[in-house]
């Protein structure tokens, strides 16, 4: 199987990258073969790569950002993976893209299903469902994956920055009502290449969810974090009113992955299990 991937340093990219099965061919673009700001150059890139199948994993990941800069989000989030999908289509090869929960306004205490109502509460959100209704739009056989939450040894994620702070301060203030599942990169990768392999044989894809078990808290993950880590760093519980930020974020972020599960086989991954190996990783490279 020859794939095209749009992301090389980003988290779930950099998973692809040493995670990749045997047999497997996978080409990795960066910013400067494929700037997701200029999409008619993204389509141009498949359209030259003979690949069996697109995996996209590169966007907009500055949530507050965003806020003030929304239109340049929506050529990235949204232009950019509606491009690619054309060119997908066009090529008749599958196209994989990974979103995110911030499609939905986080209401209730329900995880969000597949198909639920979206109703994005930021810029974030808005460009990354722009990016959701043209890959459906282009008629390219197609996986949008959300997800949320993501973490792992590499780039900027929760882990990493509460492992700092946790070795740097006695206690830390840590949002407690937003509630969500923690997903590895690694995790994210290895579902992508499952459905890949499935869709480049035939597999019609869809709109699933994909997040990390058990749901918990900032707050609570935060702790998790600090007991794995054995630092005595205490966690105080203060609600998302008491930490503003430029971009709101949804309250629940739980996702409803069962429709994953049955059409791929790939059960949510244990984010405790994951959080382990990230520690573990990370002191090895310190």
């Amino acid at each position: 199987m020859k794939l095209l991937v749009f992301g090389k340093t980003g988290q779930v990219a950099r998973e692809l990258a040493r995670r990749r099965p045997a047999g497997v061919d996978a080409r990795f673009l960066g910013r400067d073969e494929a700037d997701l700001s200029d999409p008619e150059r993204c389509a141009q890139a498949i359209a030259g790569a003979a690949a069996d199948a697109v995996i996209n994993v590169a966007a907009w990941t500055a949530v507050d950002t965003a806020e003030t800069a929304e239109p340049a989000a929506t050529v990235v989030n949204g232009a950019a993976p509606g491009a690619m999908a054309g060119a997908c289509a066009a090529e008749v090869i599958p196209f994989l893209h990974v979103s995110t929960d911030y499609v939905f306004d986080g209401a209730g205490s329900d995880a969000s299903r597949p198909d639920q109502p979206t109703a994005p509460l930021g810029a974030y959100g808005r460009s990354k469902l722009a990016g959701e209704e043209a890959i459906r739009a282009s008629n390219a056989r197609h996986l949008i994956l959300r997800t949320s939450w993501v973490v792992s040894a590499h780039g900027a994620n929760f882990v990493k920055t509460m492992l700092r702070l946790g070795a740097e301060r006695d206690s830390l203030r840590v949002v407690s009502d937003q509630i969500g599942g923690p997903t590895p990169a690694a995790a994210i990768a290895d579902a992508l290449y499952v459905a890949a392999a499935a869709m480049t044989a035939g597999h019609a894809g869809g709109t699933h969810h994909f997040a990390g078990a058990p749901n918990v808290s900032w707050a609570d993950f935060a702790r998790a974090i600090m007991e794995a880590a054995g630092l005595p760093c205490g966690i105080e519980d203060i609600p998302t009113s008491d930490y503003p930020t430029p971009a709101q974020r949804p309250l629940n972020s739980r996702l409803d992955s069962a429709s994953f599960e049955r059409e791929f086989g790939i059960a949510r991954p244990d984010w405790k299990i994951a959080l382990k190996s990230i520690i573990s990783e990370l002191g090895a490279a310190s």
